[in-house]
């Protein structure tokens, strides 16, 4: 707080709180008793003015520093607010998934259906590495990673399913196993924070790198991402690259972030050739033609988090995915008639849909506004997790989701569109790997 604001505070409020019959009493007092009565109240005064407008200040100045309203409470571990569920506390299913999840996310309504209509980010069409940790068990590290490090996946009371808890560290390195990226591809996970505050460093960060190198140190050709955890200013994203050992761009792009960090945030990122793009929930704030060098492609996916502190702020992900391609389905639909996407999520067990699918919806909008007489029909599938009926039943369900959103958010005649469920009777991978069951949850649209 300056001292001009503490100074008019101070004589405002001794004025205000000063009692007449307290003021008739000092004037009668000796010249060096007044004096000394008026530092006494002015000190506390001066005190108590100092906490209050503090806190008014932090209030309007640092948005959001008492951390997340609504985190999830984790469950376990007794007296430490951020301690999780270690398998003690009942969980629900799968490590609180149910079967088809497709991804947790935030709550899906309408109205958030209508803020990302004009999210254009695409998930590739091909899925090289899924992970919600639903294989695993709670307190152990993932079986299909790598660190140098710690970590387990742990679980909070709500349906968000498994996470993998992170471990801070400059040198410490979370790797999925996962080898020799293509040309274009995109990535997706969710991310939840705890603890984060006005307290937290302005260096907290979680990092998503891109690496010619699988071991635990960046090799001559990367790109990293640092994603700001700090909640007292806004922190931006900063990013760097290296081509064949050369620096070519470090900048920090300037942005508010702070709210999403706090209400677990959707992170997608879209690789075309030597192009990058980052996309935090329904916003693209990084677009850079010449990130990666010619010639020099990517072949791993990096995690690590730096710059939190230990035991009271922590950073979990989950939902992890990488698929092949990222092409525009706009073309596809038109010259073969028919396209298949996994890109279209819901919510878990549910017909609700997720948010980020809006950008594989918004372009088969654009495709029947394009082809004023196209006709498609929607086929929801299911991996076989759970009843054959009742996968049937959700499938069917799924598909008249995608239909309300192309009728209500971008005024497709609904007489346009017809819906189907198969359930999991039409399996593309096996559904004995996450990676097989993610490409099995699918909606297909078939031009009439």
């Amino acid at each position: 707080m300056t001292k001009w604001l503490r100074v008019c505070l101070t004589a405002g409020l001794f004025l205000l709180y000063l009692p007449s019959a307290n003021g008739q009493f000092l004037k009668k007092l000796g010249k060096k008793a007044q004096k000394a009565a008026e530092r006494t109240v002015e000190q506390r005064v001066d005190e108590e003015a100092s906490k209050t407008t503090d806190r008014a200040l932090d209030s309007i100045l640092e948005p959001g520093q008492g951390g997340p309203a609504e985190s999830p409470v984790p469950q376990g571990g007794g007296d430490d607010p951020g301690a999780v569920n270690d398998g003690s506390a009942p969980t629900t299913g799968n490590g609180g998934s149910s079967p088809n999840a497709g991804g947790a996310g935030k709550a899906s309504g309408s109205k958030r259906l209508e803020v990302y209509s004009k999210f254009d980010f695409v998930p590739g069409d091909e899925t090289l590495f899924y992970e919600d940790f639903g294989d695993d068990f709670i307190g152990d590290f993932p079986a299909r990673w790598n660190t140098n490090g710690g970590g387990e996946v742990v679980t909070f009371g709500d349906d968000s399913g498994k996470w993998l808890e992170l471990v801070s560290g400059n040198r410490t390195y979370y790797i999925p196993d996962l080898n020799d990226l293509p040309e274009d591809y995109t990535i997706e996970f969710d991310m939840e924070v705890l603890g984060v505050g006005r307290g937290t460093s302005s260096s907290a960060t979680l990092r998503v790198i891109l690496d010619d190198n699988g071991g635990f140190e960046k090799g001559g050709n990367n790109v990293v991402a640092y994603i700001p955890l700090v909640q007292y200013t806004p922190g931006g994203i900063r990013v760097e690259n290296r081509i064949n050992s050369e620096r070519t761009i470090s900048n920090t792009v300037k942005l508010d972030i702070r709210e999403n960090i706090l209400n677990r945030p959707h992170i997608s990122i879209a690789v075309n050739g030597e192009r990058y793009r980052m996309y935090v929930d329904e916003n693209k704030h990084i677009d850079i033609p010449r990130m990666i060098g010619p010639g020099a492609p990517m072949t791993h996916v990096k995690f690590q988090l730096d710059g939190v502190q230990d035991g009271k702020e922590k950073v979990f992900i989950s939902n992890i995915k990488v698929a092949k391609g990222g092409e525009d389905l706009r073309r596809k639909l038109l010259a073969e008639g028919s396209i298949s996407t996994n890109a279209i999520l819901f919510d878990s067990g549910s017909a609700n849909l997720q948010p980020t699918s809006m950008g594989v919806i918004r372009q088969i909008s654009q495709v029947l506004q394009q082809e004023g007489g196209m006709s498609l029909q929607i086929v929801g599938h299911t991996d076989s997790d759970g009843d054959a009926d009742a996968n049937i039943d959700l499938s069917q369900a799924r598909a008249e989701s995608v239909k309300k959103a192309l009728v209500d958010i971008y005024g497709i005649d609904a007489g346009r569109l017809s819906t189907l469920g198969k359930g999991e009777s039409e399996p593309v991978a096996e559904n004995s790997s996450p990676d097989g069951k993610a490409q099995n949850r699918r909606v297909e649209f078939i031009k009439q």
